[in-house]
């Protein structure tokens, strides 16, 4: 990858630098020795800048500001062996430099990619890797595709693939109205054709239509209906899909003789969004309990359940409206497949077949995981279990989804690293436009998780998971992120996706090119919280008063044990109230040892803590195991019985929508204290509840919450610092009551404005017509990506999963 001018001119003066003040390169390399470590990070090396920065007199030259530091300060991670330091530097996301510097010498050079990474083997599997490593490099395949340019374009993919590709197609390719015809005469629906019949044979057939049906309708009112009109119509070549009256069959038709005499992107856009091409979608999510009741608080089982049940409910209606708007009386269905358990443990995961509540036409299907020789697997696997079970789930899934649609779906919507798999192998087999969904890619979670795989395999199976997820990425026709950090990260974090660029799984293959985050199939589309169960605790009129006695019990009740532990002494304290999951990345454990060492916070306000369970031997789950012995360990160590409530329930979506409301009525607050979050959906909910929110910096909630106005940013890796933020928030609350409502209604109002389940609906169900139109009439299909990524599947995967 090319260096840019700015980035080659660092280097060089960087080089100099070294040359004529060797002795401060020297002192800075003593420090780095001395930490012992042969790996570093980012804050490694930053911190020891900031030191040796604080030794200098004010008249000399902090190192920070010279090029050298500067050029450290691109730094993400550094490997000491031997005589050499190596750097992975990041000028801006997604470009890349990796540079070595003898300790010696202070001869520095940029290296590529696969030395770099061999360096960082040799630390692991000691002395010399074997001279041949398999690389995997996708890169060679997107050569002389499209690409975006700029930092700021990363996760509008489809705004600047539609801009660049509508201008190559109609003008510099040639044949693109030809291809538009073609692609609107495929259309139908059980056999019925759609949009335009074999009357129309050329494009200038296409026009010469257009301008006759534009004279006809003219004579007939606006609000004339399709049936009135469309005996005549049918004569010119034309069939249902154009609208459901007069007024809309010639904003359509106006759009496509626009599109057909100068297109523009906004048109093509438009257009393709009126086209009835998506019917029936499946949903992708095999792990965990999903379900509709009793079943969140579960293991690997939480966020991504809402977000799908909203999801549905969300797009369900939106492909009913379009499809009634262009005159189709069509029901859409939804299917979303996921595992049945037999052993569902009081849930209906044990049920074939569920309807979603609040739906027309939406159902969960659940295909049990079956053994190689065919035996159902009645228990609850973890994520991190699944990858033996994927592929005859994905054939077994199949089967049932085309016995329940009566035929292939219009599109398929993967979700987290399994979904994606199955929604990569069910889209190969079926030819139907795919969608990726991470909610939170494993490897950016875990420090080294890649270097080490081989120490975590055992727990994580990190290498089925990475290899999926490359596979995945890549088979994607789009993928949707929640947030632009998701993708790139910031100036100083590295993306999610970023992170599968370059790596390595030593003794089995380096990722020299993964994927690159400026392709155009990375489009940011938020999520928000259902309207119907999360509302302002202001709207007293939709308030569900009759669940207080009961939410009055669950957090003042004077029992404990049986899934409770606590008993709050100090009712009239505000609350501070977290809701997650008990695994170490939600980092629950850590939010009550924050607590727990701040007796300020302590008399100012209690704890109620909702996550996993509270007796060990009801989880099947290890790491929740771990977490549980944890947090009674906080609680006999700092005697927090009487300050802090956790619960060890599993609440209907109510119910957790009235207690946000009912927190928020004691002046409370809601923190998530995780070390990273993908997205966020608990602040979303919380905040559109009118609950003052505390987020982690690190993922979705760092773009979700603007610090100060809608809400704060929190580090979860300096408690007493997060400690002293909430104890001073409450401290001013105090004395200024107004500043409480003055931030309960900035994030009201931030949720109101960015993150709705309409707009979401909306731009995925365009995203899928245009994608899938991009997809019919180019070579964006990538044939020869497809045919290296069953490779990489038969020769890596498939014999790691088994």
């Amino acid at each position: 990858m090319p260096i840019a001018e700015s980035s080659r001119d660092l280097v060089a003066e960087s080089t100099l630098f070294l040359r004529e003040q060797r002795a401060h390169v020297y002192h800075f390399l003593h420090h780095l020795l001395a930490l012992d470590r042969p790996l570093l990070l980012r804050s490694d090396l930053l911190d020891l800048l900031a030191e040796l920065d604080r030794e200098k007199s004010e008249e000399e030259q902090p190192l920070s500001e010279t090029p050298f530091g500067e050029l450290l300060g691109w730094c993400q991670e550094a490997v000491m062996r031997d005589c050499w330091l190596c750097l992975a530097l990041r000028p801006r996301a997604g470009r890349w430099i990796y540079i070595r510097i003898h300790q010696e010498t202070l001869d520095l050079e940029q290296i590529p990619v696969a030395e770099f990474l061999r360096f960082k083997e040799q630390l692991v599997l000691g002395g010399t890797p074997s001279e041949w490593v398999l690389e995997v490099d996708f890169e060679p395949f997107s050569r002389g595709l499209f690409k975006l340019r700029e930092g700021d374009s990363i996760g509008r993919g489809v705004e600047f693939m539609n801009r660049r590709l509508s201008s190559q197609l109609f003008e510099g390719l040639g044949h693109g109205d030809q291809r538009l015809l073609d692609f609107l005469q495929v259309h139908t629906y059980n056999d019925h054709q759609l949009m335009l019949n074999d009357g129309i044979a050329d494009v200038q057939g296409l026009r010469n239509a257009l301008r006759r049906a534009e004279r006809l309708l003219k004579g007939h009112p606006k609000e004339t209906p399709w049936e009135k009109v469309r005996h005549e119509l049918r004569s010119l070549g034309f069939e249902p899909g154009w609208g459901h009256d007069v007024a809309r069959i010639r904003d359509t038709m106006r759009l496509l003789l626009d599109i057909l005499e100068a297109p523009s992107p906004q048109s093509l856009e438009r257009f393709l969004g009126r086209v009835p091409m998506i019917f029936s979608l499946a949903i992708i999510t095999p792990h965990g309990f999903f379900g509709q009741s009793n079943v969140l608080g579960r293991p690997d089982t939480g966020g991504q359940v809402v977000y799908i049940l909203d999801q549905v409910r969300a797009m369900e209606r939106e492909m009913r409206q379009r499809l009634q708007e262009q005159g189709l009386e069509i029901e859409p269905r939804i299917v979303i497949l996921t595992r049945l358990i037999p052993e569902a443990e009081g849930s209906r995961c044990d049920q074939r077949l569920e309807p979603v509540a609040g739906t027309h036409n939406c159902t969960i299907l659940r295909v049990p995981f079956r053994t190689p020789n065919g035996e159902v697997v009645p228990h609850w696997i973890s994520r991190f279990e699944v990858w033996p079970y994927l592929e005859r789930f994905a054939l077994d899934a199949e089967r049932e989804l085309a016995s329940e649609l009566g035929g292939r779906p219009d599109l398929i919507i993967g979700n987290y690293s399994d979904g994606n798999l199955v929604a990569s192998l069910m889209s190969e087999r079926l030819g139907v436009t795919q969608c990726n969904i991470a909610h939170a890619l494993e490897k950016t979670k875990y420090l080294y998780s890649d270097l080490y795989w081989q120490e975590n395999e055992s727990r994580y199976r990190f290498s089925c998971q990475f290899t999926a997820d490359l596979i995945a990425m890549n088979s994607a026709d789009f993928i949707i992120t929640s947030t632009y950090q998701e993708i790139a990260g910031t100036d100083e974090t590295v993306g999610q996706y970023e992170s599968y660029t370059t790596f390595t799984l030593p003794d089995l293959y380096r990722v020299i090119n993964g994927i690159d985050i400026y392709d155009p199939k990375f489009n940011i589309v938020s999520p928000g919280a259902d309207a119907e169960i999360y509302f302002s605790y202001q709207q007293q009129e939709r308030r569900l008063r009759y669940l207080h006695e009961e939410l009055e019990a669950l957090i003042f009740g004077e029992e404990s044990g049986e899934e409770r532990r606590g008993v709050l002494a100090e009712r009239d304290k505000p609350l501070i109230f977290t809701m997650a999951r008990l695994d170490r990345i939600k980092n629950m454990t850590g939010l009550v040892e924050w607590y727990a060492n701040a007796p300020e916070l302590r008399e100012r306000a209690n704890l109620l803590v909702i996550a996993g369970h509270v007796d060990p031997n009801r989880s099947g789950d290890e790491e929740e195991r771990e977490q549980i012995y944890t947090m009674h360990r906080l609680f006999d160590e700092h005697q927090l019985d009487h300050q802090v409530r956790w619960l060890g329930v599993h609440m209907e979506k109510s119910l957790s929508g009235e207690l946000y409301r009912y927190v928020a009525d004691q002046r409370g607050v809601f923190v998530q204290p995780a070390l990273f979050e993908a997205f966020g959906l608990t602040v979303i909910e919380a905040m559109t509840s009118g609950l003052p929110t505390f987020a982690t910096r690190f993922g979705g909630p760092a773009e979700i919450i603007e610090p100060g106005i809608s809400g704060f940013h929190i580090d979860p890796n300096h408690g007493a610092e997060v400690a002293q933020q909430l104890s001073d928030f409450f401290a001013r609350c105090a004395n200024e009551p107004e500043y409480w409502e003055e931030i309960s209604s900035g994030g009201r109002e931030r949720v109101e404005s960015h993150y709705t389940w309409q707009r979401y609906a909306e731009r995925i169900m365009t995203l899928s017509r245009i994608y899938g139109f991009w997809k019919y009439v180019t070579d964006i299909d990538r044939a020869e990506t497809r045919r290296y990524l069953q490779m990489f599947y038969g020769l890596q995967l498939r014999p790691r999963a088994k």
